[in-house]
């Protein structure tokens, strides 16, 4: 370990190992891997697909090493853990997204530094969003979340509000709406679990007929983004098979998901 990176806690080392950079390298070279394969299953070149890693729970000082390990791209949950880590590394050029529900009083720091924004579901949000982004004279990539597995327990809009929403998103001219999202049905049934990822697809497919930007799919994390990718996933947002199981229930970042939870 060079002079210039923290040294790693107990705590730390019972969690990611004691050397987290490698972990990191080649829990990457795994992920990746699996897309490439899952790729050649549906017929799509690698490029069509992004690998978007989800940071919730990982400390600073360790996304220190995540970001040496190539890891540039960083998808938050919750907003004042991701304004925290981003005053921590504020030396490094991290492209930050969230990908969690927002309360509308997070608004403002949404704002202020996220590059894309990956559960818009409410038209009061976009709203917010357009306010605060015109004050600051940014513009916001955002996908619009889709409730395919029809539990109350998730946010996200009805398939058929969707049309009528994307009308709308128009009013709003600083929010650059790119496409779907989606939390599949959490269970390890995949029969189960690609209905939803289909759905969205279909979606998405409609949905260009009213803004032709529409064209991304964000869906499919550590347990089923191969199937996700099978099914036309463009983004697959993969925390666990990165960084390892993460000490805190999957409810505590996913409001109202039971702790039995699909991992990100």
């Amino acid at each position: 370990m060079t002079d210039d990176r923290m040294p790693l806690s107990p705590e730390d080392i019972q969690r990611f190992g004691s050397d987290p950079l490698s972990s990191f390298r080649a829990n990457l070279a795994t992920v990746e891997e699996r897309i490439v394969r899952a790729c050649a299953r549906a017929g799509r070149d690698r490029s069509s697909v992004r690998l978007l890693p989800v940071t919730k729970t990982v400390p600073a000082h360790i996304l220190r090493l995540a970001f040496e390990a190539g890891i540039h791209s960083f998808g938050e949950n919750k907003i004042k853990e991701a304004v925290s880590k981003r005053e921590a590394l504020g030396d490094l050029a991290i492209g930050w997204s969230i990908v969690g529900h927002l309360q509308t009083n997070k608004v403002k720091y949404l704002t202020r530094f996220a590059r894309e924004f990956h559960a818009l579901d409410s038209l009061r949000l976009a709203d917010l969003l357009n306010e605060r982004l015109e004050r600051e004279d940014r513009f916001l990539d955002v996908f619009v979340q889709v409730n395919t597995s029809g539990e109350e327990s998730k946010f996200g809009l009805h398939p058929d509000a969707l049309p009528p929403f994307v009308d709308t998103l128009k009013s709003f001219p600083r929010l650059k709406p790119r496409g779907l999202m989606t939390l599949a049905l959490f269970s390890s049934d995949m029969a189960k679990v690609r209905p939803c990822f289909a759905l969205l697809r279909r979606l998405r497919d409609e949905a260009v007929r009213h803004d032709a930007a529409l064209t991304e799919l964000s869906m499919g994390m550590s347990d089923d983004y191969e199937e996700a990718i099978e099914e036309g996933a463009t983004i697959v947002r993969v925390g666990q098979a990165i960084f390892g199981k993460r000490p805190t229930p999957d409810g505590h970042y996913w409001p109202g998901l039971a702790e039995s939870a699909q991992p990100t």
